[in-house]
Formats: structure tokens, sequence, C-alpha cells
């Protein structure tokens, strides 16, 4: 019959003990979630980070962002004016102030975002490699501190502190030097080389490399270094390019797209 529960004599002592028992554990529990401390239900016999630790052991960690690629800008684009103030120094630097390099590397990168923390390392080492050879190397920061205050001007200079920043990491606040320049996500790689007394001409609007955040491809920073060689050594750069892909640059609420 559906719903009978058959008791045994020998049982109904286990029974009456469990049943005892209960309102204590329960009220014991109750303590312990309130006081949140592990000691107190570990004094219970009880781990309630075991079954979390199993959990989590059999999952793979996937990085969750807005993935957006880089698009829309044509080579042989000119480098459009910029006059951005650097938080960490104060100065405010001009796109004149590199006229007298022989290639010039913009790239848009933020704080918080993923993508870039990903390379964030790397990008410095390369940095550092190429300003030796003679590139002018400039990061830009065009996020909205309206939507993400984490990417704001103070939050900027410890940034580019903490990390031993080589080149300048000027702040975008209008958003106008990112939508002059058609940039969209973060990191985008704008490479440009010198063309006489002409404006910096677009050689390379592309990826870093093929590594990102889930992946497990090693950062090497392939595609950018070899099109940072071709413009140095005065080779042309492969249009075989490759479209950076990041995270999508934080617009204004009154000025998104």
């Amino acid at each position: 019959m559906a719903g009978v529960l058959t008791v045994t004599a020998s049982s109904m002592g286990v029974h009456r003990r469990l049943l005892g028992a209960l309102p204590a554990l329960s009220a014991n529990r109750a303590l312990c979630y309130s006081l949140s401390s592990p000691k107190c239900y570990l004094s219970m016999g009880w781990n309630p980070l075991q079954r979390r630790i199993r959990v989590l052991r059999s999952r793979k960690l996937v990085i969750r962002a807005a993935r957006t690629d880089s698009k829309g800008v044509s080579l042989g684009f000119r480098a459009p004016y910029f006059e951005l103030p650097e938080p960490l120094t104060g100065k405010v630097w001009k796109l004149d102030d590199f006229e007298s390099y022989p290639a010039l590397l913009v790239m848009f990168i933020c704080n918080h975002c993923p993508f870039v923390k990903h390379l964030k390392k790397d990008i410095v080492k390369l940095s550092n490699f190429y300003m030796k050879k003679g590139l002018a190397v400039v990061a830009i920061s065009s996020n909205s501190v309206i939507t993400h205050p984490q990417d704001g001007p103070d939050f900027m200079a410890e940034e580019a502190k903490i990390f031993n920043y080589p080149f300048p990491y000027l702040y975008d606040e209008s958003q106008d030097v990112a939508r002059n320049f058609g940039a969209v996500c973060t990191p985008e790689f704008f490479l440009f080389k010198k063309d006489g007394r002409r404006p910096f001409e677009l050689v390379y609007h592309g990826q870093f490399d093929d590594s990102r955040p889930s992946n497990n491809v090693p950062v090497t920073g392939r595609d950018l270094s070899l099109a940072i060689d071709s413009v140095l050594s005065g080779q042309p750069v492969s249009s075989n390019q490759k479209p950076s892909v990041g995270c999508s640059i934080k617009w204004n609420p009154e000025l998104k797209p």
C-alpha cells in the first residue's frame, strides 16, 4: 500500500534518538549560518566547503565577457589628431609629440576587461622591446566612468604604476578620440607608419596574437610583432590581418551608438 511505513521494535529507539537530535542539529546549523564560521561547522563534524570544492573541481573555468571584434577601419587611414591627459603624470599628450618617430602604435585598453588583463604583461614586454628600436607607443582608455568607474583616471594611474607601463596611458573622457579612430573594443591595436610630412598612415589593425583568456593558446604577440618588424625594417605589412577580439568599449549612456 502506498504511503505505509513499517516500523519494527528494534528500530523505534533509533528513530527516537534521531528525531530527538534533529531540533538541536537544526538550531546549531542555523547558528552557524548566522555566524558564518567554518570552525562552528567543523565542530559539528560537517564541512560545508567539501561539496563546493568537489563541484568546482569538476567545472572548467570560463571567462564570460561581451566579445567584440575590431572592424570598419581601412588600411591607409590617417591617424586622427588627439590631445589627451595622462592621469599618472598630469601631462597632456598630443599626436604631434610622436611626429619624429618612424612608427606609432596606438592601443585602446582599459583596466577591467579580461581580454586586456590576459595580455597586459606581454603588452608591456612587447612595448619595452620595440620602443628601444624606435617605435612610439601610446595607450588610451575611453571607457565610460559612469558605467565602469573602475576604469576612471585615478585607477588608470594606479594601473600604470603597478604594471610599470613604459608608454603614456591616456584618458579619453569625451570618447571623441575612440570615435575618431573607429575603435570599438579593448584591446584594439592601430599600427601607423610615418609617411613623410603627411599624418601617420595605418598599416596594421589586427590582433595581438591567437591567444584568448580561455583557449589555452600561449601568449606570443606574434601577429603584432611581425607587423612592427615589417614597419621598422621598411618592408610592407601583410594585409592578411585577423581582427582584435575583446570587450566592447563602454560608451557613456547618452553617447552610446
